[in-house]
């Protein structure tokens, strides 16, 4: 008599497990069937994964699952009872490792030309992911979306165009791809699109009292863009030297407080917007001081072109005057052609010559040379010819009177000279 075959109690051949399709893919149906040894039935079957209960079906060995995703892998394994009469065994099956494997990964959204566009410019997202080799035939279906808007339904197209984007069209973006049926869908991360718009021409305002600010005064200068893209950077400028800066994290207007130290705070200031889009300067605003006229520097070299006529006629202006002004001087007559030098080794005396009268209008003033001599140079006459031509001249102006004009006071002078000249002889008009 044979005797009869008893199971072992615990992990054997009595028991498997089976799991298909192979290999499975997201949204795949995953079955799993638990069997007895030579399709021995089994009774309170139970699958596992990765140790851990997963299900228990009731009437059938089998679990499946509609639409597998890759959280679905793991190390599967089932229990079940046999009987044999009259014992009843629990079994347990090997574990049977099932990989889901990936469909098509995650998409990712790009813009281009950048996801920090200029306003006004045309702005392409794009949706990227790849089916995977095995499953290719199959078809993808795309959506866009910004914040909580559906910018686009599920479409064949991967792609969105965006023309003219404005600064409101800021925001978070981001994409879904769905295969066709609905069984995998997946959303790419969020990308932040930040349209750059220009910053306005900024408007200066000066804040001081009621009047012009005079020394230790304090004064506010106020730079504001009405638009552009933060951050905004603000630079004050005094004529066209930088005073000062700020900047505006969030846009807005910024200002600089300064007091006034001396009269070189006074002029004319602007401020200028820059945000990496654009750059614009305000208009000049003067600022005055009291008691005091700042004259405003002109920023071009052609401010010499309405001021060089002015300077030509003045130079003609001084010219003439004084043209006019040394033009009697020039009237002498015949200057005399000999002229007696200084004796040598003698004393010099004065000599007058060459006295005459001149036209009507010159009448009573004359021109004469003047030199020194000795009465000892009368004695060497051929040299006395040949050295007078180096003799030093001095031209002196005479008035002639008429001898109803001398009066005695003059005739005194006139013998207190001759008194001082000594041996000297005078010669007169």
């Amino acid at each position: 008599m044979l005797p009869s075959l008893v199971p072992c109690v615990g992990k054997t051949a009595w028991l498997y497990l089976q799991a298909w399709p192979n290999p499975v893919f997201e949204g795949d149906a995953l079955t799993l069937q638990c069997q007895g040894w030579k399709n021995t039935p089994l009774s309170q079957v139970k699958f596992y994964r990765d140790g851990k209960f997963l299900h228990s079906p009731k009437k059938t060995q089998t679990l499946s699952m509609e639409a597998a995703t890759v959280q679905s892998s793991g190390q599967y394994s089932c229990t079940g009872q046999v009987m044999y009469i009259p014992q009843i065994f629990t079994l347990t099956s090997e574990t049977v490792m099932v990989q889901v494997q990936e469909l098509f990964p995650p998409p990712v959204l790009s813009a281009s030309p950048s996801p920090e566009p200029r306003e006004g410019s045309l702005v392409t997202l794009r949706c990227q992911t790849k089916l995977h080799p095995l499953r290719s035939t199959l078809r993808l279906l795309f959506s866009f979306h910004k914040d909580s808007h559906t910018l686009q339904d599920r479409g064949p197209h991967p792609e969105l165009c965006i023309p003219g984007v404005k600064e409101g069209d800021s925001g978070l973006y981001w994409c879904e791809v769905a295969l066709k049926g609905g069984q995998v869908q997946k959303q790419s991360p969020q990308l932040g699109v930040r349209v750059q718009a220009p910053v306005s021409c900024p408007v200066l305002t000066l804040h001081h009292g009621p009047t012009d600010p005079a020394v230790g005064d304090m004064v506010q200068l106020l730079c504001e863009a009405q638009r552009g893209s933060p951050p905004i950077l603000y630079l004050f400028y005094l004529d066209e030297k930088i005073v000062g800066n700020h900047s505006a994290p969030c846009g807005g207007n910024a200002s600089l407080l300064f007091p006034v130290k001396s009269e070189q705070d006074a002029g004319n200031y602007s401020c200028e917007a820059e945000n990496g889009v654009s750059r614009e300067r305000s208009e000049p605003k003067k600022l005055s001081l009291k008691g005091s006229q700042v004259l405003s520097i002109p920023t071009s070299s052609n401010w010499l072109v309405p001021w060089l006529p002015v300077s030509l006629l003045g130079m003609m202006v001084i010219a003439a005057a004084l043209l006019v002004y040394l033009r009697p001087w020039r009237k002498a007559g015949p200057l005399p052609s000999q002229i007696p030098p200084p004796a040598p080794g003698g004393e010099q005396c004065p000599l007058y010559a060459n006295v005459q009268h001149q036209k009507e209008k010159d009448e009573g003033i004359v021109y004469s040379v003047v030199h020194r001599t000795s009465k000892r140079s009368e004695a060497r006459p051929a040299e006395f010819a040949a050295e007078r031509k180096d003799s030093p001249i001095i031209y002196a102006e005479v008035r002639c009177l008429q001898p109803s004009e001398v009066s005695s006071k003059e005739v005194n002078i006139r013998s207190t000279l001759q008194e001082s000249l000594g041996d000297c002889e005078e010669v007169l008009c």
